[in-house]
């Protein structure tokens, strides 16, 4: 048995087609967020690259129909970063699992912390009852619109439609975020 030197080894290995596409994944992985924005970042997994075809996990498959029609866009931005090239990309939820403790979702979370309509929950009680008892349709409607009631009483009234809004919608649009979709 004679001994290769680790130099040797290594370009054996390197040489292999399943440790370029490894190599490939790496140099896209590190452009990816910067490629595709933080929000799609935090949806978005790239998963493999096979036969020059990019594999991307998604959250749901909300995201993965949305990004289909805006994978050439992708493919165009991707190919500017990397050396090699790819000819299509495929999206699906079919390997998505989030990071945990993640910059993706950390950035993900974030973003939803600044959100205007975003209101801070001190309703974790309120919903642990009644998600804890059995009800019938009518008496879970009563109690989802009384525990409503008192999510909204503390929130400042849209000044247009004078109904509860989060105080962040009012900050940014001086009115709820349904009067302000209405006039755009």
């Amino acid at each position: 048995m004679s001994l290769k030197s680790l130099h040797h080894v290594l370009g054996a290995l390197q040489s292999q087609e399943g440790w370029r596409s490894r190599q490939q994944l790496q140099q896209l992985l590190a452009c990816w967020f910067q490629v595709v924005g933080p929000a799609v970042a935090a949806q978005t997994r790239p998963v493999s690259i096979q036969r020059r075809v990019l594999h991307v996990a998604t959250s749901s498959s909300v995201w993965a129909n949305n990004l289909t029609f805006e994978r050439q866009r992708i493919l165009e931005k991707l190919s500017a970063h990397l050396p090699h090239t790819l000819t299509d990309i495929r999206f699906s939820t079919a390997h998505w699992q989030p990071y945990r403790g993640s910059s993706a979702e950390e950035e993900s979370l974030a973003i939803w912390q600044k959100h205007p309509s975003r209101v801070a929950e001190p309703f974790a009680a309120s919903r642990a009852k009644v998600q804890s008892e059995n009800q019938d349709a009518s008496s879970a409607f009563q109690r989802w619109a009384e525990v409503m009631r008192s999510r909204s009483q503390h929130l400042p009234l849209c000044p247009r439609c004078h109904c509860p809004a989060p105080s962040g919608e009012l900050e940014r649009w001086s009115i709820c975020s349904l009067c302000a979709s209405k006039q755009w």
